[in-house]
């Protein structure tokens, strides 16, 4: 039945991962490590990003670490590269990050969402670094999740590179402006998935509430990555919870297909035998 599409049968295929939620939630900008904790399970997401530069990823015993309030049982780890400005620094990064999971002996050591940003005011992506990281990548055997701006071009061309996932951003990082440009969201769909219909495209940045979420789900979208939205918002683990729930309903909405918008007004009701007069 329909309503079986957003559970078991309807899981999301990211190269040789296989999610449950569509829903993918980042680890920062919590005011606590109980806090994000908490929030992550209200989520429902079994896939979580970590940001290898900017999270102590290691204990010395004397401080807690991320990992003493992550369920690594529970989550696949999709470590990332955020702060990289260069695509040096993110193939280093990777690599770093595959390192750490695989001494943690997570199944998330053989992927990495990329980030290579060209600047620290906008935190827009780098298309030209990306796509060079993109090559280097996936020659050392990485399956990448590139994070790059809403331009249809550059999207195909990551495809091409061999990314495994292209990442369309909403908006920029931690805006909370939600889907600026659809239109250009809708094209990067039709670019990607015209010889492949499951290649996945993940919203990634920028969404601000569920109905953001929701949008990007209904127009397509295979599933959406998020941070600051929840970390940020007055009640964390409420906002996990709606932005559960708005995944789930968009994508839904998507597959059941919205009624095509029209100038004019449709009765729901049977008109045949009334007879119609204007008011003039």
């Amino acid at each position: 039945m329909a309503t079986e599409l957003t559970t078991s049968s309807d899981m999301l295929q990211i190269g040789d991962h296989k999610l449950h939620s569509r829903l993918i939630v980042g680890t920062g900008k919590y005011a606590s490590f109980e806090m994000m904790r908490d929030s992550l399970a209200c989520s429902g997401a079994d896939c979580i990003t970590v940001a290898v530069r900017r999270e102590k990823l290691y204990t010395d015993g004397r401080e807690q670490n991320i990992f003493d309030f992550l369920d690594l049982d529970r989550y696949t780890l999709l470590p990332n590269t955020a702060g990289c400005f260069t695509a040096t620094d993110a193939v280093r990064t990777a690599k770093l990050g595959r390192e750490i999971l695989r001494e943690l002996d997570n199944p998330g050591a053989d992927w990495v969402k990329l980030e290579v940003l060209g600047d620290s005011k906008t935190l827009l992506p780098d298309p030209i670094g990306t796509l060079e990281a993109t090559h280097q990548l996936v020659e050392a055997g990485f399956q990448v999740l590139c994070y790059t701006n809403d331009d249809p071009v550059i999207a195909h061309k990551l495809k091409l590179a061999g990314a495994t996932a292209v990442m369309p951003a909403g908006s920029p990082i931690g805006s909370g402006q939600g889907i600026l440009n659809p239109n250009n969201i809708r094209i990067c769909l039709e670019y990607l998935k015209d010889d492949d219909p499951d290649y996945p495209v993940i919203i990634d940045a920028g969404v601000g509430t569920a109905s953001d979420v929701s949008f990007a789900m209904e127009l397509g979208a295979d599933g959406v990555l998020l941070n600051t939205a929840v970390a940020h918002a007055r009640d964390p683990i409420g906002m996990a919870k709606a932005m559960q729930m708005a995944v789930d309903s968009g994508r839904l909405a998507y597959l059941s297909g919205r009624i095509p918008k029209r100038l004019y007004a449709t009765a729901s009701s049977p008109t045949e035998g009334v007879i119609s007069r204007r008011p003039w």
